[in-house]
């Protein structure tokens, strides 16, 4: 028996588990990989979902609110100028004027209606009475330029950076081979110039919002079925070394996408979102909710402003108008303030989003 008959059996066994090895290695990857191009969907389409519902929601309610929120405005104009024809039609003692001076700083102070201080002594009065109370800040960046979180942060931003390079490079080697592949004059006919031209759009707009797993999706869909079964054992580990980087940045793209909606909840809007999902299964309309509310105290509110008119009219007494309205007395300042705050701040957030 030759030599060669000899160490036949075993050379072409070594070879037919490499072989078998790498094809093993290669598909372990392709199905990470869809299983992380499935995940990446599903957590873009959350977050595209969500953000979708804040828009709408912000829209619903500035919609539905800004009639209300003109009312205010409107009425706040209206306190103030009869604030003004008071101080500039009436008559009265130092004490008593300064006591309606206070009235009025009172009600600005509490967020009842807006701050318009009407002259510099009255600004001057509250420079006193706040300045001097609180310590100086140091804001001297030593300790800052010691610190050592600080330090770590440095030292992690080159990696950082190369990092995302490197997925930069691979996006745009992605873009590429699908540019290749789809760009519409590399066809004739001209129902698949129209096809291709759509597949271009698309892939554009995935490379220009560096996502790299909807631009290996459409390279998926443009390879499926191929096989790799006649494929070399260097074009098998190259293959496994490009699927290797593309699931790490796919990781990466899939943390990210999680970790942004995660800081989406967390905003003002984000939250009222998610009170509002949780309002509407317990069977609750918050905004309707709401919009009574805001009802409710702009007619509070326009009471406020028929009493300091009758008081402009004279007719109430100086002992009356400082003594204060009925139902003011019956709802105290604070409360008033902290419903006025809790009625509008969210909603006016929400306009200004």
């Amino acid at each position: 028996m030759s030599p060669s008959a000899y160490y036949s059996p075993n050379v072409t066994s070594k070879t037919s588990l490499a072989l078998s090895s790498s094809h093993l290695r290669l598909e372990a990857l392709k199905k990470e990989q869809q299983w992380l191009l499935k995940q990446t969907k599903r957590k873009r389409t959350e977050l595209n979902n969500f953000v979708e519902q804040m828009r709408s929601l912000a829209t619903d309610i500035f919609e539905r609110g800004t009639p209300h929120v003109k009312k205010l405005e409107a009425l706040d104009r209206e306190i103030h100028r009869l604030f003004e024809e008071i101080f500039r039609t009436r008559k009265f003692g130092k004490k008593t004027k300064k006591n309606i001076e206070g009235i009025y700083q009172s009600l600005q102070l509490g967020g009842i209606i807006s701050h318009q201080f009407n002259n510099e002594e009255e600004e001057t009065d509250l420079d006193e009475l706040f300045e001097n109370h609180e310590p100086e800040a140091n804001f001297s960046f030593e300790q800052e330029d010691d610190c050592e979180p600080g330090r770590g942060e440095r030292q992690q931003f080159p990696q950082q950076q190369e990092t995302k390079t490197k997925e930069s490079r691979k996006i745009r080697q992605t873009f590429l081979r699908l540019a290749e592949i789809f760009h519409p004059d590399k066809v004739v006919d001209s129902e698949n110039h129209v096809r291709h031209t759509e597949i271009m759009k698309e892939i554009n707009r995935a490379y220009q919002e560096g996502d790299l797993a909807r631009l290996l999706e459409i390279e998926q869909q443009h390879q499926a079925g191929k096989s790799i079964e006649n494929e070399t054992e260097d074009e098998l580990t190259q293959n496994c070394a490009r699927l290797e980087q593309e699931n790490q940045f796919l990781k990466s793209q899939y943390e990210n996408l999680k970790r942004e909606l995660r800081l989406v909840k967390k905003t003002p809007e984000g939250m009222m979102v998610s009170d509002y999902r949780k309002a509407k299964r317990e069977g609750i309309d918050p905004i309707v909710e709401i919009m009574e509310e805001m009802e409710s105290q702009l007619q509070a509110i326009e009471e406020l402003r028929d009493f300091i008119r009758d008081f402009r009219e004279q007719k109430m007494t100086i002992k009356e108008f400082i003594t204060g309205p009925t139902f003011w007395r019956q709802t105290p300042e604070e409360e008033m303030e902290d419903l006025l705050e809790e009625m509008f701040g969210d909603l006016l957030e929400v306009i200004r989003f």
